[in-house]
């Protein structure tokens, strides 16, 4: 059973910063994109970051570049998300997602949720002002 669990979220005041894991089991990931979404409360899922299987590419929305950086660890199946200079309106749940697909995917297959097959159960981050 392939399983992500996402740790690190917690309350952090604004212009903090918190460091957001990702741990997979169950299966490897390291030929797969993965990526963060997050949702805030009366709001849809939306896409943070992602990056390539290698690492070697990495996207991310324009509401958080600059100030979050996602990077992967594939000796231990986990992808890693460094959230800086949070504001008030990056209170959410963060989500972790991994795809089954292998190798190289386009950077707009990679900002959506629909190639991800796997998702985490979320990790609520708040923060305050």
């Amino acid at each position: 059973q392939v399983q992500l669990v996402e740790s690190g979220g917690g309350l952090v005041q604004a212009g903090g910063s918190l460091r957001l894991s990702c741990a997979a089991s169950g299966r490897t990931f390291s030929s797969s994109a993965m990526g963060w979404f997050r949702q805030a409360p009366g709001k849809e899922r939306e896409f943070v970051a992602s990056i390539s299987w290698s690492g070697g590419s990495t996207y991310y929305a324009d509401s958080v570049k600059g100030r979050f950086t996602i990077s992967r660890d594939n000796a231990k199946n986990t992808v890693y998300l460094q959230l800086n200079s949070l504001k008030p309106e990056d209170t959410a749940v963060y989500y972790c997602a991994a795809t089954s697909q292998r190798g190289s995917m386009t950077g707009i297959g990679m900002r959506s949720s629909w190639v991800y097959d796997y998702w985490g159960q979320g990790t609520q981050v708040t923060v305050s002002s």
